[in-house]
């Protein structure tokens, strides 16, 4: 069975940074691209903020570039998001993707992915 548990979660003062983790389970890491979306309250899913490839590359979006650092251990099976200066916009449910990743495309839709994370809380206010 697959699992991807996001932890790393809470609340941070804006400006702050934060460290999110997805440990995967029931696949190998090292055959998957893992990405990292959010939904904000209200809002519809962002599409991805960031992507892990096979290969260690990475991909961020516009808005997440210069704040953000995905990175990959697959020994531990493990996906960390590094966030910094942190902002009450980023305030939002967080959830990692994984697909698998022969291709070598990005893959930047929330249903481009096979399997989800149940999501951790990310609350940026003073």
């Amino acid at each position: 069975q697959v699992q991807l548990v996001e932890s790393g979660g809470g609340l941070v003062q804006p400006g702050g940074s934060l460290r999110l983790s997805c440990a995967v389970s029931g696949l190998r890491l090292e055959d998957y691209a893992i990405a990292w979306f959010r939904r904000a309250p209200g809002k519809e899913r962002d599409g991805a903020l960031c992507i892990s490839d096979r290969a260690g590359d990475t991909w961020y979006a516009d808005a997440m570039a210069g704040r953000v650092t995905v990175s990959r251990d697959n020994a531990k099976s493990t996906v960390n998001l590094q966030m910094n200066s942190l902002s009450p916009e980023d305030t939002a449910v967080y959830y990692c993707a994984a697909v698998t990743d022969y291709t070598g495309n990005w893959f930047f839709q929330w249903d481009d992915y096979e399997f989800w994370g149940q999501g951790t809380q990310v609350t940026v206010s003073s």
